[in-house]
């Protein structure tokens, strides 16, 4: 790896920082300056900045409870993001596992492990989504029927995976999908002749949204909670 990007993915500098510093001389690596940018390093080289050890920082598993009015992305010039309700160094270099909707509610991962983070989002894992539903008409009987055959969302050619949509009372269902398309909740419930009005994501695979956490709190997933998707 890079000397400039290990110290850039493990302190709060920016490149231009670090390259200052190293034209600066204040970098070493194993004990000996390094005056180039482009350097390279291992694994068990000891990198000291300004006369301080670098260390690599452990990577971070993260479960926000998503407030409506946040978006899922880094930067938005129109709306506040859900990396403005985090607060830690380095919040920039977090991926979202699993974006919501401006006005949906509820659970979202983030990290900085790409490949977990692919285990969460690719397609071929078909990973479990559970949202608590509320809707503006009654929900039908048939509409549990239709979502377990799969639906065709308007636009698209293939009908969605079978899903299973569980009635609370008339208005308000859990459902259970294991797919991401755009809107999907939304448009199979308009599919059905019926609107959402209100949508809140509980879980994703066995991670459960923490009760202890109110909208716009975080905490640090547990092991147990990380090794649910190796």
């Amino acid at each position: 790896m890079r000397i400039d990007k290990f110290i850039g993915n493990n302190s709060d500098l920016s490149r231009t920082l670090i390259h200052v510093a190293i034209k600066r001389g204040l970098v070493t690596c194993n004990g000996e300056t390094i005056n180039k940018t482009n350097a390279s390093m291992d694994d068990s080289d000891v990198i000291i900045l300004n006369g301080e050890i670098i260390t690599a920082t452990q990577t971070r598993y993260i479960m926000l409870h998503k407030p409506a009015g946040y978006v899922c992305a880094n930067t938005d010039s129109e709306h506040p993001t859900v990396l403005d309700l985090i607060d830690i160094p380095r919040k920039e270099s977090l991926q979202i596992a699993g974006r919501l909707d401006l006005d949906t509610t509820g659970l979202v991962l983030l990290t900085d492990d790409g490949q977990w983070n692919h285990l969460l989002t690719s397609p071929n894992k078909s990973c479990s989504k559970c949202y608590f539903v509320t809707t503006t008409d009654s929900i039908s009987d048939a509409t549990a029927s239709m979502f377990a055959e799969g639906v065709l969302l308007r636009g698209e050619t293939k009908l969605t995976l079978p899903a299973h949509l569980t009635l609370v009372n008339s208005h308000q269902a859990r459902l259970e999908i294991k797919e991401g398309k755009y809107h999907q909740v939304k448009r199979m419930f308009a599919a059905a002749g019926n609107n959402v009005i209100a949508l809140h994501r509980e879980s994703i695979g066995n991670i459960l949204l923490d009760a202890q956490l109110n909208p716009g709190e975080y905490r640090h997933l547990t092991d147990i909670e990380i090794s649910s998707f190796n």
